[in-house]
């Protein structure tokens, strides 16, 4: 069995570290939503990317484990399964990469088709139109598909542009509820673009940089399976053996005396 180089020992335990606590991270992060959704109506839409994400970090953790050991105890075995599991999992995890970057069109059409469902803003639930004011006020929006027109009547406060606005502007109308307590003939303006492409945009957004940390970790498993087979290349190595040479001279005793024996023992 070869000796295996301190610096790619190190190398790789380094690397299976940090896919060990990324994944100890993960399934926090699946038990926290899974607990969170737990009583929510909508649970049966993501309780199937729960499973995967529960399958995924539980496995990568045990692989990593197993790959750790092999590496501190210089044993063959771990770190084959660990090298043939991150190898699974890796094209398991860069195929629903795959699958994402393809149906990004059909996500940006669910999203536009599950928010106009609500386009009567009046009629949507409290919680919805509290997080959608915000919403209004972060983006510089107003209403979902047709601007302002799509609150009717209740133009809420949200939709009034700030003093410095990025997005157009455009006067509101007098016969909302905006104008109620105001005396003067000042318009108010509110924006005039509505949300419903800005909440898109910032969905795809979020989604790419997911995506993107998700290829840096498939990276990274990718370095940590590559270092794992050049250490079992290494084992595998023979160690070479110095030749024995045959000597007479060594069979003679070339030895000197180093002094003479007395003369009265």
């Amino acid at each position: 069995m070869g000796k295996v180089n301190v610096w790619l020992k190190r190398s790789y335990i380094t690397a299976a570290s940090l896919i060990g606590a990324i994944s100890a991270l993960m399934l926090a992060f699946t038990l926290f939503s899974h607990g969170y959704f737990h009583e929510d109506e909508e649970i049966e839409k993501i309780i199937a990317g729960l499973h995967v994400m529960y399958a995924v970090s539980i496995l990568t953790l045990l692989f990593t484990i197993l790959g750790l050991f092999g590496a501190c105890k210089e044993k063959k075995w771990p770190l084959i399964v660990f090298a043939v599991g991150m190898i699974l999992s890796s094209l398991f995890i860069f195929g629903i990469e795959i699958n994402a970057l393809t149906v990004r069109p059909q996500v940006a059409k669910g999203m536009k088709k599950q928010y106009l469902d609500m386009m009567k803003l009046t009629n949507s639930s409290e919680m919805f139109l509290n997080g959608f004011k915000d919403a209004q006020i972060a983006l510089q929006c107003c209403g979902l598909d047709q601007g302002y027109q799509d609150w009717g009547y209740n133009i809420p406060e949200s939709c009034m542009c700030t003093e410095e606005p990025k997005n157009p502007c455009v006067a509101a109308p007098r016969n909302s509820r905006l104008f109620e307590n105001v005396s003067s003939d000042q318009p108010i303006m509110i924006y005039k673009e509505p949300c419903l492409p800005f909440i898109i945009d910032h969905a795809l957004a979020a989604l790419s940089i997911v995506l993107g940390i998700i290829l840096g970790v498939i990276l990274l498993w990718v370095l940590a399976v590559v270092l794992s087979i050049i250490i079992l290349c290494r084992l595998s190595q023979n160690v070479d053996t110095p030749a024995v040479v045959y000597s007479k001279e060594a069979k003679a005793g070339n030895y000197n005396i180093l002094s003479e024996p007395s003369e009265f023992t």
